[in-house]
């Protein structure tokens, strides 16, 4: 994460926009249009494209980025006890609310949901986050960039305020994390597993059956 890659300012202003088109877009498509997946995989191909040009230009850009592997095992143990802590946590408060609908249904959830949540993470802190703090544009402290993007993240997830809640605060933690070169990938797949369990256990949501209109048997 640390190699020497320059971006103009232009490139920044451009991902940047890129980055609040994509959290405006999902108001539009998931809230008012209800088009949930049409919206996360379009975001998804958008991105992953972007992504594949990039680094036909600059080969270096994903280690810029922290889309590697550098410190994955490290940032894995690092956030596993938190995961764990925050898994068992929904599944007892789910069921002191009546909440807990976990089933059958979270087991595609918990394989497909990372892939999204990798994008998450990567247009939130790898490119936001990352644009803002290396930007020479807005002389911004690390603890204001941190705050900006958990706020950004969390703004998204409107209107439920509980999800608005924990997604700030480990938003707070996951670019904390990333400025000291901890792995993006890693955080992308436990933001998939967190937020497919919360979604759940607190959330009494199903996004399997959401998108799809069906149950897995």
């Amino acid at each position: 994460m640390n190699e020497k890659t320059t971006i103009s300012n232009p490139r920044r202003n451009f991902e940047i926009a890129a980055v609040l088109i994509t959290g405006l877009g999902r108001f539009l498509f998931v809230e008012f249009l209800d088009l949930r997946f049409l919206y996360i995989s379009s975001a998804c191909i958008f991105w992953m494209v972007y992504i594949f040009l990039r680094k036909k230009e600059i080969p270096q850009i994903l280690n810029y980025w922290g889309l590697n592997f550098h410190n994955f095992k490290k940032t894995f143990l690092e956030l596993l006890p938190i995961a764990v802590i925050l898994s068992i946590a929904f599944y007892f408060i789910g069921n002191k609310l009546g909440t807990n609908i976990l089933n059958i249904n979270i087991i595609p959830i918990l394989l497909i949901y990372p892939i999204w949540g990798i994008i998450q993470q990567f247009i939130m802190i790898g490119i936001f986050a990352r644009n803002l703090k290396d930007g020479d544009q807005i002389n911004l402290p690390t603890a204001g960039v941190v705050l900006i993007a958990a706020t950004l993240f969390a703004i998204v997830h409107f209107p439920f305020l509980i999800l608005v809640a924990a997604t700030f605060l480990l938003a707070i933690v996951y670019v904390n994390l990333y400025f000291k070169e901890r792995n993006l990938l890693v955080m992308g797949i436990y933001h998939g597993w967190i937020g497919g369990l919360f979604f759940y256990t607190i959330m009494e949501r199903d996004p399997f059956f959401e998108v799809f209109g069906t149950n897995l048997f």
